[in-house]
């Protein structure tokens, strides 16, 4: 074979593998743009010791992509998305493995919530962290969940120190977790409160205003009444007279409170019985809102007493005993 027909022979060969090779990455980056085989959100766990080949491996077996072996190829020419991450992610369609390993790589890892309500208590509470399917749960004893607390002063409780929020986190986070963080906010929101209040309150500290929002937010059924209903109590507490609500004598019944409230139950006495204490129960009776603490701490300036409840979530407020008992014949005893 003379020189020049070498020549040629290489050159075809060199032609033939430039070709081979822009036709393999061709298919390659169509494989990874392709869409996966997804028709609803899913759910991808990538666990401890899983490594890129094993996901994909799970992925091929429930149907989701296809060509296993080029995208273990494409792994090897881009080692940068084959260093993947323990976590929980989220799969939706249109997505394509190459997002698909961009994703688990990055660790971006699908957030969950939580949402704890305003007005519930912290048995509400404690049952709703130690029961939510993708938090760890916490402890029973409530002794170590105020552990958390370390700097709540002695005669404290947990309830009413934790701010009603939505809470986002990822898979395997500790129900303790989300405790800690809704304590610091309450504690955060509380003291900018404390600071920005009215003046001439009859409150000692912040946490006796704390325990006066969680009474307000029990009272209350529409948010604009929390100030109004604030200055009732404010003005009851400056006349030495007893606050009178409901939701202290049942958050004081415990578990005997059956869903009504009898005379010899407003007669009964308990540290959280406001008919037969005078001033403040010892400690909240629930979770208080923000609106509920600024209620709290910028009451609305009147001359009320009393309110009643009308049956549709609003109240009648009155300034004499005898508007008092007017309104509670109208809308409560119906006469």
């Amino acid at each position: 074979m003379t020189f020049k027909n070498k020549i040629i022979v290489l050159t075809g060969v060199l032609v033939v593998a430039l070709a081979t090779v822009f036709i393999a990455n061709t298919y390659v980056t169509k494989t990874l743009n392709t869409p996966l085989h997804l028709a609803d959100e899913e759910i991808l766990e990538v666990s401890q010791g899983q490594y890129a080949h094993f996901v994909i491996n799970r992925l091929y077996e429930r149907n989701i992509i296809s060509e296993p072996v080029i995208i273990k190829i494409a792994l090897k020419l881009n080692p940068e998305i084959a260093r993947i991450r323990v976590g929980t992610y989220e799969l939706k369609p249109g997505m394509s493995a190459l997002d698909l390993l961009e994703l688990i790589s990055s660790g971006r890892e699908k957030q969950f919530s939580i949402s704890l309500v305003e007005g519930l208590t912290w048995k509400n509470w404690k049952h709703q962290l130690n029961n939510h399917d993708k938090l760890k749960p916490g402890p029973e004893n409530d002794q170590e969940w105020m552990a958390v607390m370390k700097d709540t002063p002695a005669g404290q409780a947990i309830e009413g120190w934790l701010l009603p929020e939505t809470y986002y986190f990822t898979s395997r986070t500790s129900a303790t977790e989300i405790f800690s963080r809704a304590h610091k906010d309450m504690q955060a929101y509380l003291t900018d409160a404390w600071e920005n209040r009215a003046l001439d309150l009859p409150y000692s500290n912040p946490y006796e205003a704390l325990i006066m929002a969680s009474i307000i937010e029990k009272e209350t059924g529409l948010a604009s009444e929390r100030p109004r209903i604030s200055g009732v109590f404010i003005n009851r507490l400056r006349q030495n007279m007893r606050l009178q609500t409901d939701p202290t004598v049942i958050y004081g019944m415990g578990e005997s409170f059956d869903g009504d409230i009898r005379r010899k139950d407003l007669r009964t006495a308990t540290p959280y019985n406001t008919y037969v204490i005078k001033g403040l129960p010892p400690t909240p009776i629930a979770m208080p809102s923000k609106l509920a603490i600024d209620a709290a701490l910028n009451p609305l300036d009147t001359d009320e007493l009393y309110f009643v409840a009308r049956g549709d979530g609003s109240h009648k407020f009155s300034k004499t005993l005898a508007e008092h008992n007017q309104a509670v014949r109208k809308y409560q005893l119906k006469k």
